[in-house]
């Protein structure tokens, strides 16, 4: 026997050693396991701490294919790309991610972890929103670069519980604050215990905070975290989300992500994204250029500009999302850029390691794999392509009627994204197939339901 190779094996790092230590210490008792669906949420289970210790950190563990098959209201059915009747809703495996873990201590004696969703055989369910990001990335390696990239995530805060939301069927909430207060010290008094929570809460699991700062419409606020590599900054995304819900419930408040809760103003989800070589170099400046800029940051603002209508169902996926993207909502309808223009879908900020665009497009609602997937490969359409950059708009992108439109609801988003040639070859037709599927099912949802608007406008008067 070879000692050497024996010792090495004994002696190679376990990639679970922290909860095998908290586990030891008698400080976990559960792991969570999740994988990120089709609306961005979180499915999984909660494991004992020695079943997945001992069997499914290595091995996984068995879930429905339904779980990313379906829409809010967790229905399932054909034109999927995982057609779960058909296969008997049998199940694939659930691989844990190490570099996932998060002790969220709000849920004492539990761990996170998210997992990568795989066949039986091993191989990978490419339809997976974690997986659609991956193959992304991988293409951006291939030419040598690295994504990273934050998220800014805003969001409503109620002094209503979710149950009292609920039975109201969400009238009369009163928000944690009476008026604007975007950047203001004061009026916050409503809002601050909660977020305040959350903002320790966080840093506490590991995210690192940057900003936070009250918002426009009464109760919203926004917490910005620092960038990272563009997988882990969805993974921290769909954490956050998760548990702001979460210690929401626990302080006896609601909270709502959603683009567009009323006539007021709505909920955005920024994405500053920015591609490094993968020896670091800041490959998008050039400190020679006029602008600052190099040849291969124009051709990746110009890859945005050119996919931008064939992705916007990756950005904006609901109905309400398109509530959020129209006129005199500050908020994109048109399709451009600019340099610290925020009129403009797609704004340059930055210099140097931190030259960057800001996505304007995602809601409170986006999939953030999915959203940044899209960015990432508009962005390599653009290099690979070596697309020229038309020139920056410099007044009101959102009054100018000469600026291209983006699609304006969701059946227009989904007519582009279906017959995008270019979609079909970057990400395959089973996934163009698959998110076409969830906006359908979507649309069908929302073309069977009697609005209240509808009820005011036509209950005696029509």
């Amino acid at each position: 026997m070879d000692a050497t190779k024996t010792d090495a094996t004994e002696t190679e790092a376990d990639p679970f050693d922290r909860l095998r230590a908290e586990a030891g210490a008698g400080r976990l008792e559960e792991v969570v396991v999740a994988v990120p669906d089709l609306q961005g949420r979180l499915q999984g289970s909660r494991l004992a701490a020695p079943y997945f210790l001992d069997e499914a950190a290595a091995n996984g563990f068995n879930a429905c294919v339904y779980l990313l098959a379906t829409d809010a209201e967790m229905n399932t059915g054909p034109g999927y790309a995982i057609d779960a009747w058909q296969s008997g809703f049998g199940d694939f495996v659930l691989r844990p991610d190490p570099d996932t873990v998060r002790m969220p201590g709000w849920d004492p004696g539990t761990a996170f972890v998210l997992a990568d969703a795989t066949w039986p055989g091993g191989e990978p369910v490419r339809v997976a929103p974690r997986r659609i990001l991956r193959e992304q990335l991988d293409r951006l390696a291939g030419h040598g670069l690295t994504a990273f990239a934050g998220t800014e995530l805003e969001f409503l805060v109620f002094n209503d519980t979710y149950a009292q939301a609920w039975d109201r069927r969400y009238h009369g909430l009163e928000p944690a604050t009476r008026y604007n207060v975007d950047y203001s010290l004061q009026g916050l008094t409503g809002v601050e215990p909660l977020v305040r929570r959350i903002r320790r809460e966080m840093t506490r699991a590991g995210l690192r905070m940057e900003t936070a700062r009250g918002e426009v419409h009464p109760g919203q606020y926004e917490i910005v975290f620092r960038y990272d590599e563009a997988m882990k900054t969805c993974d921290n995304h769909v954490f956050f989300k998760n548990g702001v819900k979460q210690l929401a419930a626990e302080e006896g408040k609601a909270v709502t992500f959603m683009p567009k809760f009323d006539e007021g103003e709505g909920n955005s989800c920024h994405i500053h994204l920015s591609l490094r070589g993968t020896d670091g170099s800041a490959v998008l400046a050039d400190p020679a250029a006029e602008d600052g800029m190099s040849d291969l940051m124009r051709h990746f603002i110009a890859g945005q500009l050119a996919c931008l209508a064939d992705f916007t169902l990756l950005m904006a996926p609901n109905v309400n999302s398109y509530k959020r993207l129209r006129p005199g909502a500050f908020a994109p309808t048109g399709i451009g850029w600019g340099r610290d223009n925020r009129t403009c879908p797609v704004r340059v900020v930055g210099a140097g390691h931190s030259l960057r665009i800001e996505h304007r497009v995602p809601g409170g609602d986006a999939n953030p794999y999915l959203a940044m997937a899209a960015a990432v490969a508009a962005g390599l359409y653009g290099i690979e392509n070596e697309l020229p950059l038309p020139a920056p708009h410099e007044s009101n992108a959102l009054a100018d009627p000469s600026v291209p439109r983006l699609p304006g609801t969701l059946t227009a988003a989904l007519h582009r994204w279906e017959n995008s040639a270019f979609a079909a070859k970057v990400f395959g037709s089973d996934v163009v197939g698959h998110i076409a599927q969830a906006a359908r099912t979507e649309l069908e949802a929302f073309e069977s339901a009697v609005t209240d608007w509808e009820r005011v406008r036509g209950f005696e008067r029509l």
